[in-house]
């Protein structure tokens, strides 16, 4: 395994395992220099969303690097108050311009608001069959969420992103995914940080010489997990892919087993406020 790794999904397009998120990246300079360090340093997937506001940025970022179009995976995500079949096709169309490209490989519904995410699915089966994406998933998504798409979907959702780090291992909801070929993506895979300090992964990391923070995108691998780790500082950039000369024992893999504490950083997709 090594940095431009993919994992094949349900339809046969290969998707990196590892790759760049921009949530929060808010100033143009920032973004622009973390992404042109990313793909400099062998990164080739973007996951950036309408909601973060670096769309634009996004795509410049892309254009200037001198690496072909196809060679990078671009994912963006519907925002919640674009959400419902003819509103998901008209936002596709704002972010395929703000990015100034001319497809998307993967478009995500960003959460699962109650009354739209199933026509919201709907619309991005729709932009898959018109080849406009070349792959379709689902952000922030439970088990029945998947449920409900999966009972009309002419194409099941290829990818789910979700919360998932040490202290929320989302077990049944990975085993669900890998039931129906759903690829899994951690968002959050430091756990916004929260995770770095625990004295397991701290003694993991001394063992063998990395970071906590390497051991955990690590164990994220192995578990056949996709991650998006952001950061805007370059060494961190570096740092975080670092992670291809190793491996965690079974034993260290147990250990990180032990850690799941249920706890989210973020909000739980049952309860998101979709206050617009």
């Amino acid at each position: 395994m090594h940095l431009q790794s993919t994992k094949t999904l349900s339809n046969g397009v290969e998707m990196p395992c590892f790759g760049l998120g921009v949530y929060k990246m808010t100033e143009r300079e920032e973004t622009l220099q973390a992404i042109d360090k990313a793909l400099k340093f062998g990164y080739r997937a973007i996951d950036t969303a309408s909601l973060y506001g670096n769309e634009v940025e996004v795509g410049e970022a892309i254009r200037h690097s001198g690496i072909q179009r196809e060679d990078i995976f671009v994912t963006t995500k519907v925002w919640n108050n674009d959400q419902g079949y003819d509103a998901t096709l008209r936002a596709f169309e704002v972010s395929l311009k703000k990015l100034n490209i001319d497809y998307l490989d993967l478009y995500l519904t960003h959460w699962a608001v109650p009354e739209t995410f199933e026509e919201t699915y709907r619309a991005i089966e729709r932009l898959y069959d018109e080849k406009l994406i070349r792959a379709t998933g689902v952000s922030n998504h439970h088990e029945h969420h998947l449920e409900k798409i999966l009972a009309k979907a002419n194409t099941a959702p290829m990818v789910n992103q979700v919360e998932l780090h040490p202290y929320l291992q989302q077990l049944p909801l990975r085993a669900f995914c890998s039931e129906h070929q759903i690829a899994v993506t951690a968002w959050s895979p430091l756990g916004r940080g929260g995770v770095l300090t625990d004295p397991t992964i701290v003694e993991i990391g001394q063992e063998i010489g990395k970071t906590a923070a390497q051991v955990v995108l690590r164990w994220h691998l192995q578990n056949n997990t996709l991650v998006i780790p952001k950061s805007v500082t370059p060494s961190r950039i570096e740092e975080n892919a670092q992670i291809f000369d190793f491996e965690l024992t079974q034993a260290q893999m147990e250990k990180m087993a032990t850690l799941n504490r249920n706890q989210r950083f973020g909000q739980d997709p049952d309860h998101f406020k979709f206050d617009f």
